[in-house]
């Protein structure tokens, strides 16, 4: 049987994985509707298989990787959830102080794909904090789906002040330099764009098809941006001309790639929506920014 690849797959199917995604339906009405695109030999296990996300596979920098110091720590978020876990990596054998960078989950707590990008990004010579805003109901409980239903237990604001004060833990540690920036994805890139508005000696950030501030709050950012967008994201792109409008009445410094013919979550490799080249140039751009904003003037 010929292996099943995302080009087999409808759009109306990834359109309806990101409704489930973003909880705008439940599992049942997800399963109900997939259905209806179950026909042959694409049976319905088959197509929810090949949509859930494969993490087994899809790891890029191994835990245990030589050129890197990773683990888990703890740090305090007095305005947060109090006592938040994150994965802290950076270079081995590396004497001078480095650029720092926050890595932002997506709406689902802090899952091996973003442990991996954390990773990435260490690797890139960075120190790197990957929290996990679903720490005080346990953390991240080992699926996407269980991680949803955790996350909607916590209150969007409160959980920025988390990775506010990840910024502030990261920015004063022994080995970063001072200069920190943020990544974010899907949720995470509203984090990453509420950091901005938050955090006036932010260095940079980066958000990943991530919902705009509103024009209140987007009035306050002064934090050069680069904004990745996937084409096909209608849901999130909306958004972008309000927003565009303001950065460029403030000139604030900004640059917005929208990748054609890709999904909302085209970065995360461990779906189908995954695009690899989209994926691999916008994060050359990401590193590229970030090398460029974190350095000591």
């Amino acid at each position: 049987m010929k292996k099943l690849t995302k080009e087999d797959i409808s759009q109306e199917v990834f359109d309806l994985y990101d409704d489930y995604a973003h909880n705008k339906i439940e599992r049942r009405q997800f399963i109900e509707k997939l259905s209806i695109f179950a026909i042959g030999s694409l049976t319905l296990p088959t197509l929810l298989g090949f949509m859930t996300p494969n993490y087994v596979d899809s790891i890029t920098i191994n835990p245990d990787d030589p050129r890197l110091k990773s683990g888990f720590m703890t740090y305090e978020s007095p305005k947060g959830g109090g006592t938040i876990k994150g994965l802290l990596s950076q270079p081995t054998g590396t004497k001078k102080k480095l650029p720092g960078i926050i890595v932002v989950h997506e709406n689902r707590g802090l899952n091996p794909y973003i442990e991996d990008v954390g990773r990435r990004a260490a690797v890139e010579g960075f120190i790197t904090l990957a929290p996990d805003a679903l720490s005080p109901l346990g953390g991240y409980p080992g699926n996407d789906d269980a991680g949803r239903e955790l996350q909607k237990k916590r209150t969007r604001e409160e959980m920025l002040e988390d990775f506010i004060a990840a910024y502030e833990y990261l920015k004063s540690h022994k080995d970063c330099n001072g200069y920190v920036g943020v990544v974010g994805f899907c949720f995470g890139g509203w984090i990453a764009n509420m950091m901005a508005v938050k955090i006036p000696t932010l260095a940079a950030a980066v958000p990943y098809y991530g919902g705009q501030p509103t024009a209140v709050d987007a009035e306050k950012i002064t934090t050069p941006l680069l904004l990745q967008y996937a084409g096909l994201d209608t849901r999130v792109n909306e958004g972008w001309p309000a927003f565009e409008a303001i950065l460029k009445k403030n000139k604030v410094e900004h640059t917005a790639y929208f990748y054609e013919g890709v999904n909302h979550g085209f970065h995360n490799n461990t779906t189908p929506r995954y695009d690899e080249k989209s994926a691999t140039l916008s994060w050359t751009r990401t590193i590229d920014f970030f090398r460029e904003k974190l350095k000591k003037k």
